[in-house]
Parts: C-alpha cells; structure tokens; sequence
C-alpha cells in the first residue's frame, strides 16, 4: 500500500499529465474505479489554471486573441504547476515561458509585455508604504546627497526591453486602441509602482534602469549615478530623482555610516 505522500505525489502528477493513468484507489459512487469523473477533475483544474493566466495577463492574451493564448496557456500549465497555495501568485514563470514558446517568436515583444504585466500584479499587491515628503531633504546639505543610501517603495519593479513594450501594453489594456508600432526604435526602460491605491507604469529615462537597479540593491546614491552614468553618459542626476520622487517611489533615506534614517 502506497504511503498516502507518495499517493498525493501520484494524484498531483496525473491532475496536469492525460498520459498518466488514474490514481489507484479512486472509486465512483458504485465502488468501481472511475476514470471518467477523474478526467472531469484534470480538466477543471487544468481550465482554472489557464483562467489565472487570462486574468493575470489580459494585455498579452489581447495581443494574440484569446484561443492562441489558451493555447499557450495550457501548455504552460502542464509544465509549471503552482507552487504555493495562493492562486494570485502563478504566473511568475509565465513570461520567461513565452519568451521560449516557438509559436509566439513572430512577437518578438510579448514577453516583455509579460513582464511588464507580472511586475504590475507584483506592485498591486506589494506591502503598503508612505512615500517620502520631499522636505524630508531640508537638513541634508547638498554635498550629502550623494552619500546617502535611498529606501524605495516596496511595491517598485523596473522591467527593461529590447522592444517598446511599455508602449504596446499601454495600448492594449483597458479601453485603449491598438496602433501600429515601429519595432525598430529604442526599447522601453520601465518604472511600475503603486504609492497610492493605482498603479503606475512610467518610462524611465536614460540610464534610469542602472540608477534604480543600484539603489535596489542598496548602493549609494554616488554609486548608482556612476553606474548610470557608465551606461549612459548622458545620465540627468536631477531629472531622475525628480521623477523617482514626482513617481512616490522614495520612501526614506539614511546617510552612510549613520544610524539615522528619514521617513515621511
């Protein structure tokens, strides 16, 4: 007799694989094995994986319609089954997936518009915070501002693309109109956060991506402006905070070497 872990092994596996056979020891109401009231499950389960998808992903599933995206869908599902309880967390894998479905490689975008779309769900439902009061930097002399190490809001995600896949799923969520895009330009740098009860997707200028990254990871802000400026010379000190701060993506800030810390 099977230990009943190796009997919930089996009974996941076959859940999201028709080739399995039924699980032993699953009967009918006439105690006689019943592979047919099985198959209703697999594919109840299988639909309800796909329906998480759909819902986590609308602006990918418009872009190719709704049957090529089940499509891609379903066999996503069979191949990365959820790991966690919560059904709000699938799909974190599903945008690498489309990057490597053969199918999708006359779109050369999706996937990043994939990314752009699970770095919205992230945001959504990130931890509340408070972004930081501007004013908070009125006792920081001027020649501090490069040594401090600035504290982001919890729900920020910053997504890069070779394609302007901000742009493309701009157009394709809500009420938005689809318009031609010309691939051939600069891709999208892109800047999700929600500081209030809205999430907000902005482009991130010039060497944006670099100089958020570093303050991600904890660097101070000289560094991630050297950072930034070493991928793009170009790279506006001013322009960025100004917009991490207009964006409310600043939550606190501490001086290096200091246990203080500002909040608002």
């Amino acid at each position: 007799m099977p230990r009943l872990d190796e009997r919930q092994r089996d009974f996941a596996a076959a859940l999201l694989d028709a080739g399995l056979p039924t699980p032993s020891g699953l009967l009918g109401p006439d105690d006689e094995p019943s592979a047919e009231r099985f198959a209703v499950y697999r594919n109840n389960v299988a639909v309800g994986l796909v329906d998480a998808l759909a819902d986590a992903f609308p602006a990918v599933r418009r872009i190719v319609g709704d049957a090529f995206f089940r499509a891609m869908a379903g066999v996503h599902a069979l191949n990365e089954p959820p790991v966690t309880p919560v059904l709000l967390d699938y799909g974190a894998k599903f945008a690498d997936f489309v990057a490597g479905f053969s199918p999708a490689a006359g779109l050369p975008y999706l996937a990043d518009v994939a990314r752009i779309e699970r770095a919205w769900r992230e945001a959504y439902y990130a931890e509340e915070a408070e972004p930081l009061d501007p004013a908070a930097f009125e006792g920081v002399d001027a020649d501090e501002v490069s040594a401090l190490r600035l504290r982001l809001h919890p729900s920020l995600r910053i997504v890069r693309s070779h394609y302007p896949a901000l742009a493309i799923w701009d157009m394709n969520v809500g009420d938005n109109a689809p318009a031609p895009v010309d691939l051939r330009v600069p891709g999208d740098d892109a800047l999700i956060v929600r500081p209030g009860a809205e999430v907000e997707a902005r482009l991130l200028p010039d060497g944006g991506f670099e100089f958020v990254a570093a303050l991600l990871r904890g660097e101070t802000v000289l560094a991630a402006t050297k950072e930034a400026m070493s991928a793009s010379p170009g790279f506006d000190i001013f322009a960025n905070l100004s917009g991490l701060f207009g964006a409310g993506a600043v939550i606190g800030f501490a001086r290096v070497g200091k246990l203080s810390d500002a909040r608002a």
